[in-house]
C-alpha cells in the first residue's frame, strides 16, 4: 500500500521536484517489499527446492515488468478523459498494487506465523523480563534483531556472498548504458527496446533455470552444487561480454547477431541470485531474522555497486575518447559507441572474472556455516 499510494502521487505530480520526492518515497516502499518477499520464498521453500521457489519469483517479476513497461510505452503518447497517458499509467499501477495488496492482507498466511506464537509463547524470557522493566516489546525485538544482524555478519559465508554481491552487481548497473550504446550505434527506439527486451526475457528465464538446476544439481552435491553454478553464471558474463561489446561489428546491420546474444547472454548469466545467494542465505541465516538480514545485504551491495555507473562514464570519457558534443541524434556517432562499448567492457568483463573468483571460499565455509546453523536450531527446538 505504500508502495501504491507513492506511485498514484507520481502520477499526480505537476513540478519536477514533486516527482522526486514522490519517486524518493516510492524507493522506500520498494525497499520495503522486496526483503520481505525474498524472506518469504526462504521460509515458503524446502532447502531443495528453494532455488526454484527464487527462479519462479524472479521469472514472473521480469515478466511482469516487461509487460508493465510495454503497457506503459503504449500508454504515455496518449490522451485518456482528458488526461496525459502517463499518469494514468501510474494511476492504474497504484490501483492494481492496491489491489494486490488488498489481497495479500486478507489471503496470504505467513509461514511462520505458527512458529512465532509458539516461540513468543514459551521461549525468550529474557525478553519478557524486559517488558517487565518497562522496555517495550518492539524496542527489544529490534534489539534482539539488531544482535542477530551482527552475529551474522561474523558468519564467513554472509561475508563471502556479500563480497561476491557487491562485485557481481557491477555489470549489472552498468548495463543501464545498454540503450544508450544501441543508439549510438544507429538503431532507432523501437529496435533498442526490442532488443533490451530480448535480453530481459533471456534474463527471466535464465532466473528460474539457474535455481532450477541448482537445486537439482545440490541434491547430488549438497555442499558445492549452488556453489559450481553460480561460478558457472558469473564466468559466462565475460565471454558474453567481450562478444557483445567487441566482436560483434557495431552496426546497425549486425541486429540479429545483437538480438540473438542478447538473449543467450541473458540465459547464462542471471543465475547467481536465485540458484546460490537466496537459496545459501536463507541455510546460515537464523529464520526468524531473515527480513533483516536480506534488507541489510540489499542495502549494502546497492549503495556500493551504484559507482559502477559513474565508473563508465569515466573510463569512456577520459580513457576512451567519448565526447558528448560530436553525438548525431540521427545517424549514430559510431566512434562514441566505440568509446562506451570499451568503458562498458572494462565494467562488466572484469568484475564478472572477480565474481567468479569471489565465491571460491565458500566450498570450505558453506558446510561448515550451515551445520552451525542447523546445530542451533537444534538447541533452540530443544529449549522450546
Amino acid at each position: 500500500m505504500f508502495w501504491a499510494l507513492s506511485t498514484a502521487a507520481v502520477g499526480g505530480s505537476q513540478q519536477f521536484h514533486q516527482v522526486a520526492m514522490w519517486r524518493a518515497v516510492n524507493g522506500f516502499g520498494l525497499a520495503i517489499v522486496i526483503p520481505a518477499l525474498q524472506s518469504f520464498i526462504a521460509d515458503s521453500y524446502m532447502d531443495g527446492v528453494r532455488g526454484t521457489g527464487f527462479g519462479l519469483l524472479s521469472l514472473v517479476g521480469t515478466l511482469g515488468g516487461i509487460g508493465g513497461g510495454v503497457v506503459a510505452t503504449v500508454m504515455a503518447g496518449q490522451q485518456f478523459w482528458g488526461m496525459a497517458g502517463w499518469r494514468c499509467a501510474f494511476i492504474l499501477m497504484a490501483t492494481l498494487s492496491s489491489f494486490i495488496g488488498l489481497l495479500v492482507f486478507l489471503f496470504v498466511v505467513d509461514p511462520r506465523r505458527k512458529a512465532s506464537v509458539n516461540h513468543d509463547a514459551g521461549f525468550n524470557s529474557e525478553r519478557d523480563e524486559l517488558v517487565e522493566k518497562g522496555t517495550s516489546r518492539v524496542s527489544s525485538v529490534w534489539f534482539e534483531s539488531w544482535d542477530a544482524t551482527k552475529a551474522v555478519i561474523k558468519v564467513p559465508t554472509f561475508q563471502i556472498i556479500v563480497l561476491q554481491g557487491i562485485v557481481g552487481s557491477l555489470p549489472w548497473t552498468a548495463m543501464v548504458f545498454f540503450t544508450m550504446w544501441f543508439e549510438l550505434i544507429g538503431f532507432d527506439h523501437n529496435s533498442t527496446a526490442a532488443l533490451l527486451s530480448l535480453f530481459a526475457i533471456g534474463c527471466a528465464m535464465g532466473s528460474f533455470l539457474g535455481g532450477f538446476i541448482a537445486d537439482r544439481l545440490s541434491q547430488i552435491y549438497p555442499h558445492s552444487g549452488r556453489i559450481m553454478c553460480a561460478q558457472f553464471s558469473a564466468f559466462m558474463g565475460i565471454p558474453f561480454s567481450v562478444f557483445l561489446l567487441k566482436v560483434i561489428p557495431q552496426s546497425a546491420s549486425s541486429y540479429c547477431a545483437f538480438a540473438v546474444t542478447l538473449f543467450l547472454m541473458g540465459l547464462t548469466i542471471s543465475w547467481n541470485a536465485t540458484a546460490a545467494n537466496g537459496p545459501m542465505f536463507a541455510e546460515v541465516v537464523p529464520p526468524k531474522h531473515r527480513t533483516m538480514i536480506y534488507a541489510f545485504d540489499r542495502a549494502f551491495e546497492g549503495s556500493l555497486s551504484s559507482f559502477a555507473a559513474p565508473l563508465v562514464g569515466i573510463l569512456s570519457e577520459k580513457m576512451f575518447g567519448y565526447d558528448s558534443k560530436s553525438i548525431d541524434p540521427f545517424n549514430g556517432s559510431p566512434r562514441e559507441a566505440f568509446a562506451l562499448s570499451r568503458g562498458l567492457l572494462s565494467m562488466m568483463a572484469i568484475p564478472f572474472g572477480l565474481c567468479c573468483l569471489c565465491y571460491t571460499p565458500l566450498y570450505k565455509f558453506f558446510s561448515q556455516d550451515r551445520e552451525n546453523v542447523r546445530i542451533a536450531a537444534v538447541k533452540e527446538e530443544e529449549m522450546i
